[in-house]
């Protein structure tokens, strides 16, 4: 069996390339903007902007789980409002302890660490923890003494509180709206793949069958079984014969579908094949513990460190910016580490252009600095869904107009330190992530290896039997659908890092392409008899 054994290359081609826009891309640069103005606006009548950065920290709560079930959004805003408070709550104290600043910028580096690791274990999405760093960070070197610590946070849960309102509000105008781009994007997934499956591109099918497990993970999260959502089932379960005969399916028939699901209009019903339609309750086969990122965590922390660190020794007043950039880097491997580097440099380098043409409107006074910071605002939510870069170029002017609430500063040592923290955090996080190899991604993709073969066996075994409970073989095709998910995920992810020992890539392809037969002879089996051992075999 022959094992891959290249490094891979650094990509150059595409790390700029634009990509399509978000079908939602409005609501949460829209959400950003209702969660950051009424506070903003309420410190800007009081004359108390210098305690924007507080509210701040809960207001960007907002940006987080717009893509989930509001049920299940409510839980996921309710622990990043916590998230933010704990580590905001950690740099105050400490703030307010120590102006030691190695102290602080190792304190910094052990929250990014800290806050990476949580936002990868939970899987919460974008923005991840780039913006929980960021605002710890920034806490951190801000002037605090124990006294003031009660008061900030209770300004931070304040604008949290509110945040978690304004992301929930769109539930009461349509309250299955998640859901319903869920599976719209899984049945338009799965209508490419039975376009393409003729030319067998493997990259429509493992997109496809991330998309269906997707809709049924968020229809398992979304509450209350309603007469809409059960519609919505019978939908993912056609995604999911798509995926498993693309022979059989028409893709006209699934795009039509999911243009159906646009708006607030009835939900398609198209019916069960037979009893196998329903979704059973099962949870991801694979759950990343903590072990496996290890190295990431490491990585961070020695990263965001040194990244400090060195702006220190150059003089800049402001080491947290290197730091933040350095932690914003951190992906799930090096070759796209590298990609994320690239962009993140050129999206600041090109901001701070925009800053320079944007600070003289916004040193007109305390008003226009609020507005135009909103407007950067709603700028970064709106166009890094097409690219990290072109998202960075809002995100740069908006932070730097953040730091002029306590007072105006002289443009040209701002865009300075900002280029010098860049370049600075870019360099030295890369070579931290260079520096500290990931040789559990080998290793992970053996584990996962393992629960494709238990489940594809699990599979077979219950296709061999005349009877079967009911639901089980239901049960067996999602397990195996989610495992052959997690399988090309962690085959993706250890294909992009540097350093490891030789890559089991024809075990993969082999294990795919088995899961695939065997996910097509469960759909073959609905409403039929046994089927033959030419459908389940390896």
């Amino acid at each position: 069996m022959s094992c891959a054994t290249s490094t891979p290359r650094i990509p150059l081609a595409g790390v700029l390339r634009l990509g399509r826009p978000s079908g939602i891309w409005f609501k949460p640069a829209l959400s950003a903007v209702a969660a950051v103005a009424p506070p903003n606006l309420t410190l800007l009548a009081l004359d108390r902007l210098d305690l924007a950065m507080y509210t701040m920290a809960g207001s960007l709560c907002a940006l987080y789980a717009h893509n989930r079930p509001y049920a299940a959004r409510a839980r996921a805003l309710a622990w990043v409002v916590l998230g933010m408070l704990g580590g905001l709550a950690v740099a105050l104290v400490t703030a307010s302890l120590t102006t030691n600043t190695v102290a602080l910028v190792a304190v910094g580096a052990l929250l990014a660490a800290v806050q990476k690791v949580l936002c990868d274990a939970t899987r919460i999405g974008p923005p991840g923890n780039v913006v929980l760093t960021f605002i710890s960070s920034a806490a951190l070197f801000a002037p605090q003494t124990l006294g003031q610590v009660p008061g900030h946070l209770a300004l931070g849960l304040a604008a949290g509180v509110w945040a978690w309102l304004v992301a929930m509000a769109p539930g009461l105008v349509r309250p299955h709206g998640p859901e319903r781009r869920a599976v719209a994007h899984a049945l338009n997934a799965a209508a490419a793949h039975a376009d393409a499956h003729r030319t067998g591109d493997g990259h429509a099918r493992a997109a496809a069958a991330a998309a269906v497990h997707t809709a049924r993970q968020s229809l398992l999260s979304a509450g209350a079984r309603t007469a809409p959502r059960r519609a919505l089932e019978q939908l993912v379960v056609r995604a999911e014969i798509a995926l498993a005969a693309p022979a059989d399916t028409d893709p006209a028939r699934l795009r039509g579908w999911a243009r159906d699901l646009r708006g607030t209009g009835p939900v398609p019903q198209v019916g069960a094949p037979a009893a196998d339609a329903e979704l059973t309750v099962q949870r991801s086969l694979l759950r990343r513990g903590l072990g496996p990122l290890t190295p990431i965590a490491v990585r961070t922390a020695l990263g965001c460190a040194l990244a400090g660190y060195a702006s220190l020794a150059l003089g800049i007043g402001r080491p947290y910016w290197a730091l933040v950039t350095a932690a914003a880097l951190y992906q799930a491997n090096t070759t796209l580490t590298w990609s994320r580097g690239v962009q993140r440099v050129v999206g600041n380098l090109v901001g701070v252009l925009l800053f320079a043409a944007v600070v003289p409107l916004a040193h007109l006074g305390p008003a226009a600095l609020v507005l135009c910071c909103l407007a950067c605002n709603f700028g970064a939510e709106a166009l890094m869904g097409r690219n990290y870069w072109l998202g960075s170029i809002c995100v740069t002017p908006m932070a730097l107009l953040i730091t002029e609430f306590t007072g105006f500063q002289e443009p040209g040592r701002l865009i300075t330190e900002r280029v010098v923290d860049t370049l600075v955090g870019a360099l030295v996080g890369f070579a931290a992530a260079v520096a500290v190899t990931n040789r559990r991604a080998g290793h992970r993709v053996e584990h996962a290896l393992t629960a494709v073969e238990c489940a594809r066996e699990r599979a077979a075994r219950l296709l061999a039997e005349p009877h079967t409970a009911p639901g089980a073989l239901a049960s067996a095709r999602h397990d195996l659908t989610a495992a052959l998910v997690e399988l090309r995920a962690t085959a993706d992810a250890a294909a992009g890092e540097w350093w490891q020992r030789a890559r089991p890539e024809e075990r993969v392809v082999l294990a795919e392409q088995a899961g695939h037969r065997t996910l097509a002879a469960t759909v073959g089996r609905v409403g039929q008899s046994e089927p033959t051992t030419e459908d389940v075999r390896p």
